[in-house]
């Protein structure tokens, strides 16, 4: 109900910006900036700055704002021409093309949402690996802030580009714990935002690092292997669907076959 109660103002919103005005011009440029503008005030009661802000699209909103307006918009305009060329009524028309336009503006803001799931999975895959090659790091004698440069530098995976963005913010001026507290949050994972607050914890009041490493880095490949085992538990059950419905009648009437033959010859 919240997605649906701003479509339409979202759509309403970017009718305007595509309206001819006297302060407006025909530069590319200045109609950009006033979209733009008008993505900005529009109300996110749906989470999609933090949702974006999840997957590292934080400065994105706007575009995807008007990524999503346009093909609503698109898919509105063409719908209704369609309808109209068909010989329907124009009120059959208007609903079903806003319809239409809805269905596509609630379809772009739940791939967001699966895209978010995803860059959480994985980033959850990769968490083990580079918690190992931290202990590693930190068991060599290096400093966690230089253990997370040498991993953001010489890894290539999400989790590694994460890693760069904390070493960016320390680079800035914010603490080191800071910056690994807002990864956290950033992230919205279980895993890591236990792994931030241990790793905090232990910075702060001086506990071993290593010991603190280990512990999750076994947590998490024992998350990784329950996780596997329910990919399996439900491969298992789609595998049942064709043996029951498809293999397993086959199987039976083929042995049921030649009975049934010998007793219409009986019958006959």
């Amino acid at each position: 109900m919240a997605l649906e109660s701003i479509a339409v103002p979202t759509l309403l919103t970017l009718l305007g910006v595509l309206i001819w005005n006297s302060e407006s011009s025909l530069d590319p440029t200045q109609f950009r900036i006033q979209a733009r503008k008008r993505m900005r005030a529009l109300p996110d009661k749906t989470r999609v700055k933090s949702r974006l802000a999840q997957i590292g699209r934080e400065s994105g909103y706007e575009n995807f704002r008007i990524h999503q307006c346009s093909w609503s918009l698109a898919g509105t305009g063409l719908c209704l021409v369609m309808t109209l060329l068909a010989g329907t009524s124009l009120i059959f028309a208007s609903l079903l093309s806003g319809s239409v336009g809805i269905a596509i503006f609630l379809s772009i803001d739940r791939q967001l949402s699966k895209d978010v799931v995803r860059y959480r999975r994985t980033v959850e895959s990769e968490f083990a690996s580079i918690v190992e090659m931290l202990t590693l790091a930190l068991s060599a004698g290096e400093t966690p802030l230089s253990a997370l440069t040498r991993i953001s530098r010489r890894c290539h995976g999400v989790l590694a580009i994460e890693f760069g963005q904390v070493i960016e913010s320390v680079r800035a001026g914010h603490a080191f714990y800071e910056s690994l507290d807002a990864l956290g949050r950033r992230l919205d994972s279980v895993l890591i935002r236990r792994f931030v607050d241990s790793l905090v914890t232990a910075m702060v009041r001086g506990a071993p690092l290593i010991e603190v490493l280990q512990r999750h880095a076994a947590e998490a490949r024992q998350n990784q292997r329950n996780i596997l085992m329910d990919k399996a538990g439900k491969a298992e059950l789609s595998m049942m669907v064709p043996v029951v419905f498809l293999i397993l009648p086959i199987s039976v009437l083929f042995a049921l076959w030649p009975s049934l033959t010998h007793l219409n010859l009986f019958a006959a």
